[in-house]
């Protein structure tokens, strides 16, 4: 079956919320430095783009958690592929997530950085869908856009790590 793509967020909307997210960050982290930790694959746009609205002495590092594979919806199992090597102890760091769909992964994230000794941890999230949320004390401090229980992809978003170039979020139509 072929696939359509209807847009949800216009490139245009998420630089606008992506601006916003930036001066929210950039006043609450002043003075401070801050290491940006992008989740692999999915956030690697958002990363970028978010870093260049930071005024603040910024690291960036990645960090890659698998749940979905090839799927649609994740197998609610987290494993942790990549971590970062350089010791983040008395670090400020805020987790940078495409989309927080069960939540499971932003949990995983949490419990292993528990006891890293950092300065602060945050979250920050392009999409989340709170109608999937299975973890319920779950805090997302920097949100960008709740959305429907939808399929999205495009803005590093993938199907079959298809479409994660789209420079919007589209809702995946015919997907099987």
């Amino acid at each position: 079956m072929v696939e359509t793509v209807e847009v949800l967020l216009s490139s245009e909307d998420i630089a606008k919320r992506i601006k916003e997210l930036g001066a929210q960050i950039t006043k609450d982290y002043e003075g401070k430095s801050v290491v940006l930790l992008g989740v692999l694959k999915g956030a690697i746009h958002f990363t970028s783009d978010l870093s260049r609205e930071l005024p603040l002495d910024v690291e960036i590092n990645f960090i890659k958690p698998s749940s979905y594979g090839d799927g649609t919806v994740s197998s609610g199992t987290v494993s942790l592929d990549y971590i970062p090597t350089e010791n983040l102890k008395d670090r400020h760091v805020i987790i940078v997530e495409d989309i927080v769909d069960t939540g499971h992964t932003a949990v995983k994230l949490k419990d292993y950085f528990a006891d890293q000794g950092l300065a602060s941890l945050k979250f920050c999230a392009l999409l989340d869908k709170p109608d999937r949320r299975e973890a319920k004390d779950l805090t997302i401090d920097y949100l960008g856009f709740a959305i429907p229980d939808k399929f999205v992809i495009g803005y590093g978003l993938d199907y079959a790590q298809r479409y994660r170039n789209l420079p919007y979020v589209g809702v995946l139509k015919g997907a099987s």
